[in-house]
């Protein structure tokens, strides 16, 4: 039982780092991404569609973007839906594609983007210490139902605590990468 509450509690930091990780990876650095282009949804034959569906995107330099539709008839609705996801993107619609140029962060943006940034890494702590939370009282419920005894229930508090520790390192380590990323020109 307590082996599930322990495997339960590291599953939930892992799935907050997990987050932290797919949510700073869309934040844009000045580098081309992909998965800065993940929130786009394209209205398709009536349905909104994520464009990463509709189309295959890829960099060609460090700084581009290169979206081709697979149904070449819908390139205007993608380029559309791009402009209206509001991700200060231009892109250039090339006949079968569109090629979007990333323009280079000046100092303000990069500051903007590391205090969203940092907004993130507290909402992943906030889920890790969550887990912690909950992790805690499964291990109080079993001591009281005399399942444990108060040393031991003390022990995997501590146990807890570590682990905790450990993913908010984590956490701290990516905001760090990331801020140095966001400000490097």
């Amino acid at each position: 039982m307590i082996d599930d509450v322990m495997l339960q509690a590291e599953e939930n930091m892992e799935k907050a780092l997990d987050s932290l990780h797919y949510e700073m990876a869309r934040i844009r650095t000045g580098r081309a991404n992909p998965q800065i282009l993940d929130p786009v949804r394209v209205d398709y034959y009536g349905a909104q569609t994520p464009l990463n569906q509709l189309a295959s995107i890829s960099t060609p330099e460090a700084n581009q973007l290169l979206v081709k539709p697979y149904d070449k008839s819908a390139i205007k609705e993608v380029e559309k839906a791009i402009q209206a996801a509001n991700l200060g993107l231009n892109p250039n619609n090339e006949g079968d594609q569109l090629r979007i140029v990333l323009p280079k962060l000046n100092e303000e943006r990069r500051k903007q983007l590391v205090k969203q940034t940092k907004e993130i890494a507290e909402e992943a702590r906030v889920k890790i210490r969550n887990a912690r939370r909950e992790a805690n009282d499964a291990i109080k419920k079993l001591e009281k139902q005399k399942e444990l005894t108060e040393d031991d229930s003390k022990e995997y508090q501590e146990d807890v605590q570590k682990l905790t520790d450990k993913y908010i390192a984590k956490v701290d380590e990516s905001f760090k990468n990331k801020e140095e990323d966001l400000m490097s020109v």
